[in-house]
C-alpha cells in the first residue's frame, strides 16, 4: 500500500502540517485503520525521518524497515536548502521555473521533456504555499535520537550517484541502526521507480523474504576504531579482457562481484568501494574478515570446477585504525597506512591465496585458523620488511 502524506497528492490539502510528528501520527492512524499486526515500511527520501521515528516508537507493529536514499537529519547530509544554488530565491519568484530547474539539477535529469513532465507532476502534487511549508519542515527534520532504538530488521538502500542525500548519509544510517544492512546500487536518481527498477525490486524482495541481499554491504565502520581491511583482486584481469573481449570479461567480473557481495553480506563486511576488478572492504572483527576471505576463496574454487573460465582472486588483509572521511564525490572512504599496507599485501598474493601480516595473525590467535609463516617480504612504499602469513583455506589444509 502506497499513500500520499497529508497536504500532498490525492490526500486532503489542509492543514499544511509537514512536521515529523504529524507524519508519524498519520502513519500510525493508517496502520491502526488497516488492523495490521505488523507492517514492513519502505520509506524513500524525505519520508525517512518519520519512518525512523515510527519504527522506534512502535516496535510491536514493525516487521521490517527499508530506507531508500534517505536520511535521519537533513541538516547533517550536506544538502542545500533547495538542492541547488539560488533555489530559495527562485522558489519565491517563479514556481514553474523553480520546479523545472529543480528537476534538471537536483534530480540529475538531462532530458528537457522529462524535466518538464516531472516538474508538472510536482506542481500537481503540492501547492506553492504548501511546498514552502514542506521545505521549512524538512530542513528541521531530525530523527537521529531514534536510530539506536530501532529493533526491527532494517535495510538501507542507496544509489551511488545520488548527490542529495549523499552515500555518507546512508552509511550513517546503517552504522547507527543496530544490525542494519546497507545495499549500495548503481544509478544517480533518488526516485525509486526510475533507473534500475529491476535490481531495486530484487534487493527489496530478497530482504522481505529474508534471503541474501545481493548488493549488501553490512554496517559500515566507525572512525577511530580498529578495522580489519580486506582487499580482493582478480588475477590477470587485463589479459582476461584481451583474451575474452569486453563483454565476456565483464560477465566474469560480475560473477566475482556477486560472490564477493554474498560473502560480505553473510559475514558482516562493509563494501567501501570497488575498483572494477577488485574490492576494498572493512570489518569490525578480524575473525569475521578471515571467515569471509575463506568463504570467498571456497566460492571461487567451487565456481572454477565447472567454469570454462576460472576466476582466480588474490586476497590481502591488514588491521589498524584507518582515517574515515568522505571522498571528493561525497562517498564514505577509508585512508591511511592501514589501507595502503592491505593493498600491498593483496598485490603480493597469487590467485587463490589469502595473505595477512602478523597483526591479523595475533588478532585471531586461538580462533582455529591455520596460518603459515611465509617469511618477511618487501612491500612497495614501506621501509621495513613485513612478515606475512598465508591463511590455509582448502578442506585438506
Amino acid at each position: 500500500m502506497r499513500y500520499d502524506p497529508s497536504g500532498t497528492g490525492l490526500s486532503d490539502r489542509e492543514p499544511m502540517d509537514f512536521s515529523i510528528e504529524r507524519q508519524v501520527a498519520d502513519l500510525h492512524a493508517l496502520v491502526e485503520h488497516l488492523g495490521a499486526n505488523k507492517v514492513s515500511l519502505l520509506a524513500p527520501v524525505d519520508s525517512g525521518p518519520a519512518a525512523i521515528q515510527y519504527a522506534a516508537e512502535h516496535p510491536d507493529r514493525m516487521s521490517k524497515l527499508l530506507l531508500y536514499c534517505s536520511y535521519a537529519d537533513r541538516l547533517q547530509i550536506g544538502a542545500s536548502d533547495q538542492g541547488f544554488k539560488g533555489g530559495s530565491a527562485l522558489l519565491d519568484q517563479n514556481w514553474k521555473v523553480y520546479t523545472e530547474t529543480l528537476m534538471h539539477v537536483y534530480f540529475g535529469w538531462d532530458s528537457p521533456e522529462q524535466a518538464r513532465w516531472w516538474a508538472e507532476y510536482l506542481r500537481e502534487s503540492i501547492s506553492w504555499e504548501a511546498y514552502k511549508e514542506f521545505v521549512a519542515a524538512r530542513e528541521g527534520a531530525d530523527a537521529t535520537e531514534h536510530l539506536a532504538r530501532i529493533v526491527s530488521p532494517t535495510l538501507v538502500i542507496h544509489r551511488r550517484g545520488v548527490s542529495t542525500p549523499k552515500v555518507s548519509a546512508a552509511r550513517t544510517l546503517a552504522a547507527r541502526i543496530p544490525d542494519a544492512q546497507l545495499s549500495l546500487m548503481e544509478g544517480s536518481n533518488s526516485v525509486p521507480f526510475t533507473g534500475d527498477m529491476e535490481g531495486l525490486v530484487r534487493v527489496i524482495d530478497e530482504f522481505l523474504d529474508e534471503g541474501p541481499v545481493a548488493e549488501a554491504a553490512v554496517t559500515p565502520d566507525h572512525s577511530g576504531a580498529v578495522h580489519t581491511i580486506l582487499f580482493t583482486d582478480v588475477e590477470g584481469s587485463t589479459a582476461l579482457t584481451e583474451r575474452l573481449g569486453d563483454a565476456r570479461a565483464r560477465a566474469l567480473l560480475r560473477e566475482h562481484e556477486r560472490m564477493t557481495r554474498e560473502a560480505l553480506a553473510a559475514h558482516g563486511g562493509a563494501e567501501v568501494k570497488t575498483m572494477g576488478d577488485g574490492f576494498m572492504t572493512s570489518f569490525g572483527s578480524a575473525t569475521k574478515a578471515l571467515e569471509c576471505a575463506i568463504a570467498m576463496q571456497r566460492a571461487f574454487a567451487a565456481h572454477n570446477k565447472s567454469a570454462s573460465e576460472p576466476i582466480k582472486v588474490r586476497i590481502g588483509l591488514n588491521a589498524g585504525e584507518p582515517i574515515a572521511e568522505d571522498d571528493p564525490d561525497g562517498r564514505g572512504d577509508l585512508f591511511g597506512t592501514t589501507i595502503n599496507m592491505a593493498a600491498r599485501v593483496c598485490a603480493k598474493a597469487e590467485g587463490g591465496q589469502i595473505l595477512a601480516p602478523i597483526v591479523v595473525r595475533e588478532l585471531v590467535a586461538g580462533k582455529g585458523f591455520l596460518l603459515s609463516d611465509i617469511g618477511e617480504t618487501e612491500l612497495r612504499g614501506f621501509e621495513d620488511p613485513v612478515r606475512l602469513y598465508e591463511v590455509r583455506w582448502r578442506e585438506d589444509a
